[in-house]
């Protein structure tokens, strides 16, 4: 079964804005959930429909823990995204992996301890599988789409999702080193998480900016970071466009667009309401089917 393409992005720091867009415009969307971070850019990349929402907000006034993950991945549900991509600035953990290379994410780590990561909950409890947290073919076109770009990159991954706003110590940060993770950042957590609660298939790419501080004598700034950034970001959005214009004319059905098949626990004499009727758009194919 096939059906269009609708490309949620969702820009992290350094992407603000999308080349190449048509009939763009804004688009407030409401949700259950509250405010997401901004209203949603509205077009298309020939067939292909896109939905850009600017993670911190334009001008990135919201930091990363009051970042509303829910209300972000609800809306961009709402606007008829079939798949998620996702950009974010990243630290480097891995001395190959050096500042302006692209790193194509496979695993996470999450160090968060202040977001709410579900939109589940008591009266509708769901546990989705987070084995493989992001999805195959995104992240294979995303990889194509760095090396059309002339982008240099590291694939597989694992991000290190920290709560901040402050950057690591550098015991933390040698630490993070040793279990495995390769790019530390923010944001992606639970992001991520919400997506594959959704159905909605969701790949990352991280832009490195630094190498955190566990070498001798290195510490992140801000000046630094965002000086990356910018140099960055005009990669990124050829990297997008890329990726939009190279894919097939129609999308064939994902095994993370039924996730929530095997998920639901609750019995449905115990379901709650008032949760399913937030519930509308994240689990609405599973609840039109009861």
């Amino acid at each position: 079964m096939t059906s269009p393409w609708t490309i949620g992005i969702i820009g992290g720091s350094g992407l603000y804005a999308l080349e190449g867009l048509e009939d763009e415009q804004w688009i407030a969307i409401d949700t259950p959930w509250g405010k997401p971070s901004d209203e949603i850019l509205c077009g298309r990349v020939g067939d292909v429909r896109v939905r850009f929402l600017p993670r911190h907000g334009r001008g990135h006034p919201i930091p990363p823990t009051e970042v509303n993950a829910r209300a972000n991945i609800d809306a961009l549900k709402r606007a008829g995204c079939t798949d998620i991509i996702a950009i974010s600035a990243v630290g480097s953990l891995r001395e190959e992996i050096e500042p302006g290379r692209f790193a194509v994410v496979e695993q996470f780590i999450d160090r968060t301890k202040e977001r709410v990561d579900s939109f589940y909950g008591k009266g509708f409890v769901a546990h989705v599988s987070m084995a493989d947290p992001v999805c195959e073919r995104l992240s294979k076109k995303l990889t194509d789409a760095i090396a059309a770009a002339k982008g240099k990159m590291a694939t597989g991954a694992t991000y290190l999702a920290m709560e901040g706003p402050q950057f690591s110590t550098r015991a933390e940060s040698r630490m993070y080193r040793q279990w495995g993770a390769d790019v530390i950042g923010m944001t992606a957590l639970p992001e991520a998480r919400l997506a594959r609660e959704a159905e909605l298939p969701y790949a990352l790419v991280g832009m490195v900016t630094d190498y955190d501080c566990w070498r001798e004598g290195d510490a992140v700034d801000v000046t630094q970071v965002v000086e990356q950034m910018q140099s960055n970001s005009k990669l990124a959005r050829d990297v997008v466009t890329n990726f939009l214009k190279k894919l097939p004319k129609k999308r064939a059905a994902s095994p993370i667009d039924t996730a929530l098949d095997d998920a639901i626990i609750t019995a449905p004499d115990q379901h709650d309401p008032k949760l399913l009727a937030k519930l509308d758009a994240v689990a609405g194919r599973l609840l039109k089917a009861e």
